[in-house]
């Protein structure tokens, strides 16, 4: 099966002979005997196509040629007009595949045509192996044939050693350039990391980046920015603002701009940050904290690519890719009606959930030499720890009791702290022990009894078991059970719990406190 080549097949003077034409060429090979040959032509060729079709019987008189006319349309260019021509026509054939072996012949045709003979392959609708024809080597002489050479293309690329090995290597070195060159060991993280880089290179939706405060949000979006605008042809600017930092009136002239004289103190035009984003990439960190007519505006400039900035009349036109982050769930605020639902939907289809550092604890040794090193490059001057004070750091930082509750920006703060203050910037143990203890109080949180809904202990207790116990016990546990409740894990509310106690304790042990505390009333964590 294959399309007639209107330019390269055309010839009917003897002179013909001594030029190669691709599907003419197909025929003459004494090693490739083909039994039957479908041509595809346009209804205007069909006059070449008899031509074509004359020669082929010429140089192999046991082929039977059926010549096929296809109307592409108004376009011989357009995708859609071209692949349902040939779509229907495929599906009209009786292809007996047990019975004969099929060729696809992809060198003639538009590059549209031989696209869409592609992916009718790939899917099944046109079966057998593609084949393609190309000119004898060098340039031809008088009395050459012009046969020239076939091939066959196979594009199982697992086959290719070479090719699989640079794919590999290619694919490597851009999620290694998301990580920042951080050799991360968690398999979840990578995984999410690898996803992102594919959607990064093939979508322009948005895409919608979670997690806490300091996962590494807002450094995420910068490289995937880089990341397109070296490799996808992104040219616009990076443009990034933290919507927490949006109150009041402002809110609307920042993100969108304003007109002179559109509110007292405007004094010029502004074009806002939307207008700075054009062509480029736009990330809003805390997207959750936006009002409900900013996010309308928002919303519009997303599905039209315009928005009106205050004071104006007429619409201003802007093409962003637009990276959305946020620490809050979303779907709980459109619950509650603080976020637009129609926004949600357009921002979530690319949505990344980055892990807290406390769940990727395995990251935090390599993640701390990218932090001395930073600093190093920085502050101008070196940072090294010896090596007791760096397995004391490590002992600490890798401690399932340790919250990390500013993830990566208390490693970075932490890291700067003591690169500061270390004599001759080598980092002793002691400078690491005064460290842990400023990490510790910062992440002491007094627990506010007053804002916990207690347990309804008649739940989960028989009416002898909490007669049984005293009402000062009941209040207790009560709150024990709501902070239980309201936590991931049993590490964490017991770290809530005893937040007093523990830093009192060389080895904090939380879990299992809480657990034992549990147990003299007969509960578990899970069970609560």
């Amino acid at each position: 099966m294959g399309l007639l080549g209107t330019r390269l097949d055309r010839g009917s003077s003897a002179g013909r002979w001594s030029g190669w034409r691709p599907t003419v060429s197909l025929f003459q090979h004494e090693d490739l005997l083909i039994d039957r040959f479908e041509l595809l032509t346009e209804p205007q060729f069909a006059e070449m196509a008899q031509e074509v079709a004359a020669d082929i019987r010429l140089v192999s008189p046991e082929t039977e040629v059926r010549i096929h006319e296809l109307s592409f349309g108004r376009d011989a260019w357009d995708l859609a007009d071209v692949y349902g021509a040939l779509f229907d026509w495929a599906k009209q054939q009786d292809f007996r595949l047990g019975e004969e072996d099929y060729l696809l012949h992809i060198t003639t045709g538009t590059h549209v045509a031989q696209i869409s003979l592609f992916l009718l392959n790939e899917a099944g609708y046109l079966p057998g192996r593609m084949i393609q024809t190309a000119p004898p080597f060098g340039k031809l002489r008088r009395g050459d044939s012009g046969v020239g050479r076939y091939s066959f293309i196979d594009l199982d690329l697992s086959r290719y050693d070479e090719l699989t090995s640079r794919f590999a290597k290619e694919l490597l070195e851009t999620t290694d350039f998301l990580k920042s060159g951080i050799a991360t060991r968690n398999e979840k993280f990578n995984r999410l990391i690898e996803r992102i880089e594919q959607v990064a290179l093939r979508s322009k939706a948005p895409i919608l980046l979670t997690g806490p405060t300091g996962a590494g949000k807002s450094h995420l979006a910068k490289r995937i920015y880089e990341l397109r605008h070296e490799r996808a042809g992104l040219e616009g600017e990076f443009v990034e603002v933290n919507c927490a930092t949006l109150t009041g009136d402002t809110a609307a002239s920042t993100l969108f701009g304003h007109r002179k004289g559109a509110f007292t103190g405007a004094q010029a035009n502004r074009p806002g940050l939307l207008r700075t984003a054009h062509g480029g990439m736009l990330f809003l960190d805390e997207i959750g904290e936006l009002g409900l007519d900013e996010q309308a505006m928002l919303l519009r400039a997303l599905e039209e690519k315009t928005f009106l900035p205050v004071g104006a009349d007429s619409p201003v036109k802007s093409d962003f890719q637009l990276i959305a982050g946020t620490n809050r769930d979303l779907g709980a605020a459109v619950s509650e009606g603080r976020f637009r639902e129609d926004l949600l939907a357009r921002i979530q289809l690319w949505t990344f959930s980055l892990p807290a550092l406390a769940e990727r604890r395995e990251d935090i040794p390599p993640n701390l030499d990218y932090e001395i090193e930073r600093f190093t490059q920085s502050e101008g001057r070196s940072l090294t720890f010896n090596k007791e004070a760096k397995e004391a750091f490590l002992r600490f930082a890798l401690s399932a009791d340790t919250p990390w509750r500013g993830n990566f920006r208390d490693l970075n703060a932490a890291v700067i702290r003591m690169g500061t203050l270390a004599p001759r910037g080598r980092v002793r143990v002691e400078d690491v022990e005064e460290e842990v203890a400023r990490l510790r109080a910062s992440w002491h949180r007094p627990v506010q009894e007053e804002s916990v809904e207690l347990v309804d202990l008649t739940s989960l207790l028989t009416p002898e078991q909490l007669a049984e116990i005293d009402p000062f016990d009941r209040i207790q546990l009560a709150h024990v059970l709501a902070v239980c409740r309201r936590s991931k894990t049993l590490a964490e509310a017991g770290r809530e719990l005893f937040a007093a106690s523990r830093l009192k304790r060389a080895k904090p042990n939380d879990s299992d406190r809480l657990k034992k505390y549990l147990d003299k009333f007969g509960l578990s964590f899970e069970g609560n």
